[in-house]
């Protein structure tokens, strides 16, 4: 079995925990799908829109950062992107008094198998779909330049490839006869702060002619659309669909030209090296789903979707002919017994996307969990395309263990234990299974980083027979972390309770120093400062050596605009500190604002984070101004838009181009 262990890589980079005087764990994508209503569709009630003609509904299924749609006119109604299980859309539409005829899907999906044949059966709703696409099942072909107009609403097919080759986006009209549409619908090709991964059609096409594609889709239709147009895609922060994806539901086409990094490159090669540099293996399960949803997905009985009851020794039987047994439930009554060899994967967090990346496709599977659990389980793993479990373990653990069969447990260290023995020097092997940047960011000493998705292959630089303990952020990828050591036959297996979330709240530091004679000093918090720069300083570095630096200007846009140093960029504080972009790069990172103290502040904050040279203009632009040798500013009417100069690395005639602008980001780890 061990030679199946494998988990497909994460695309998308952790949003980096803020440090400061009083240190903390910001929220990320996927903390923030810990509860009950992420696993369901929920309205964005934000952008929701209802007149007396038009209706308009962004939905959100957090657990799958997945966006889907409802437009309605004239008593008609489509939805866009649906995701499988249909019954919200089938509700609201009854309770607008809207009938559902169409169904839009603006391309095949892979991280989600989709609701297109479900509305068609329960609504005889029509499907459009790309006519590139040369779907297999019953649908309207559609054509670029096509229009799909109902009541006072006009939609129009523009092909986008990139994402994939038969990606679309639909411009959509209110009223219909309106030069200018309100907003786009964009699918994957273009998401709010990054752009569609382009490898996820494995031999049918490279990356690279993909990327290509998506530049021409951006350059030559997207850009072309006013800055105030209204854009909606299908994902948002968590997906891996692509990277560094905003946790904003909706932004406009002027802001993506100034804030989506990718959008920054304005020549081919560039964007096409953007794009696919770093690119880990997609999830294995994706290619399986795009292919469902090209064919047309199996419909679903949803009324009778609870897998067959099974003894625990029918599950003995089959885990030991190799079926996996996924346990829902959560950390604390997993680790206190368990079949062994289970799997916990949580049914709190995102449980539809990680049984696809630690399951492999159609290999069989058993749950594990109470009644409700089970049946949730079961219920969205239709979601991903897992659709026949072998069954589930009736009576649960208590049964297992009833039954005499082989039972695991897992030892939860609370933080101030956990503090305590490595002061003593009893610790176990401590394990950070997050990803590296987390790691980096904030780490609870001095332990050792196998992310969750390397764990299988790494963690074989480990003997077996030592004490191994495992922590994350909130102790759901660690309790997974540690179930998976004991899978692959670790003995002394621990997880430490609550995560760094929990260390933290305790009150714990997030350093520890060691001494030169390898005696363990007491753990300190480790505090980097940035370096304090004169106007004077600044002024050399300015005229001597020109885009060998990033100059960021954290004062407000009004401000910014009114005068600002030549080659700065403009961006907001929470911004800087939420963005890992700033905390990484090849050359310094110089920090601007009134008088200095706020950027001093976002310094400390950053240089917490990350070896990047973090510099400050001492005194702020306040001194600089009063500095007579100091160049003038620039005004108003000559100041850049918003946008940075190009920043390049020293003794390098090559430009890199700058980090801009860009809302907060977040991850698809926990």
């Amino acid at each position: 079995m061990h030679n199946k262990l494998k988990i497909c890589g994460i695309l998308t980079m952790a949003l980096i925990a803020n440090i400061g005087l009083s240190a903390g764990i910001a929220g990320d994508a996927e903390a923030a799908s810990h509860g009950d209503e992420a696993a369901f569709l929920q309205i964005v009630p934000e952008t929701e829109i209802k007149t007396d003609d038009f209706v308009f509904r962004q939905y959100n299924l957090g657990v799958l950062s997945h966006y889907s749609y409802l437009i309605g006119s004239g008593g008609e109604a489509m939805i866009v992107d649906p995701a499988r299980d249909i019954g919200r859309y089938l509700d609201d539409a009854k309770a607008l008094n809207l009938k559902i005829t169409r169904v839009y899907i603006t391309h095949s999906h892979a991280d989600f198998v989709a609701g297109h044949m479900e509305l068609a059966k329960a609504c005889g709703a029509e499907i459009v779909v790309n006519a590139d696409t040369q779907a297999g099942y019953p649908h309207k072909p559609a054509k670029d330049g096509d229009a799909i107009t109902f009541g006072n609403v006009r939609g129009v097919v523009v092909t986008t490839p990139g994402h994939t080759p038969d990606g679309t986006c639909l411009y959509v009209y209110h009223p219909a006869t309106a030069s200018d549409p309100d907003f786009v619908l964009t699918g994957d090709t273009l998401f709010i702060g990054s752009v569609g991964r382009p490898d996820l059609m494995g031999e049918g096409m490279t990356a690279s002619a993909l990327a290509r594609m998506g530049f021409h889709s951006w350059t030559k239709k997207l850009s072309k659309l006013p800055d105030a147009t209204k854009i909606f895609p299908a994902h948002g922060a968590g997906s891996l669909c692509g990277a560094h994806l905003s946790d904003k539901p909706v932004s406009t086409i002027g802001e993506q030209r100034i804030e989506n990094p990718y959008l920054q490159h304005k020549d081919l090669n560039a964007y096409v090296m953007a794009v696919i540099d770093g690119l880990p293996e997609a999830p294995q399960y994706f290619k399986h789903n795009a292919k469902m949803n090209h064919d047309g997905p199996p419909l679903v009985d949803w009324d009778n979707v609870v897998p067959p009851a099974l003894a625990p020794a029918e599950v003995d039987a089959l885990a030991k002919s190799g079926a996996w047994v996924i346990d829902a439930r959560d950390a604390h009554p997993f680790s206190a017994r368990h079949p062994a060899g289970a799997i916990n994967i949580g049914i709190r967090g995102r449980f539809e996307t990680w049984t696809g990346i630690m399951i492999p496709w159609g290999e069989p599977f058993v749950l594990v969990g109470s009644d409700e659990e089970v049946r949730g389980s079961a219920f969205r793993l239709k979601r991903i395309g897992y659709d026949a479990p072998a069954g589930f373990l009736k009576g649960g653990t208590e049964a297992w263990a009833q039954a005499s069969l082989p039972v695991n447990t897992i030892k939860l260290v609370k933080p101030a234990d956990l503090h305590r023995q490595m002061q003593d020097g009893t610790a176990p092997i401590i394990v950070d299974v997050r990803l590296p940047a987390e790691w980096m960011g904030l780490r609870i000493g001095n332990v050792l980083n196998i992310p969750l998705n390397a764990l299988f292959t790494e963690s074989k630089r480990l003997a077996k027979d030592l004490p191994v303990l495992t922590v994350c952020n909130s102790a759901y990828r660690s309790s997974m972390g540690a179930a998976v050591l004991q899978k692959m036959g670790f003995t002394d297996v621990y997880n430490m309770e609550g995560g760094s979330e929990a260390w933290i709240e305790a009150g714990l530091p997030t350093l520890g120093a060691t001494a030169a004679s390898g005696v363990p000093a007491p753990a300190v918090r480790a505090v980097r400062l940035p370096e304090r720069l004169s106007a004077d300083e600044l002024k050399r570095m300015i005229m001597d050596m020109p885009g060998t630096f990033e100059m960021v200007d954290i004062r407000p846009a009004a401000q910014f605009a009114d005068y600002n140093l030549p080659g700065a960029m403009n961006a907001d504080v929470a911004d800087v500190i939420a963005n890992p972009a700033y905390l990484v790069g090849p050359a310094p990172l110089v920090l601007l604002d009134r008088d200095g103290s706020i950027a001093m502040a976002v310094g400390g904050i950053l240089s917490q984070k990350s070896p990047r040279p973090i510099k400050v203009l001492y005194g702020g632009l306040e001194a600089y101004w009063r500095g007579s040798s100091a160049p003038a500013p620039v005004p108003a009417a000559s100041a850049p838009a918003l946008a940075p100069a190009p920043i390049r690395a020293p003794a390098s005639s090559t430009p890199a181009p700058a980090k801009p602008a860009a809302p907060k980001k977040k991850s698809a780890g926990c």
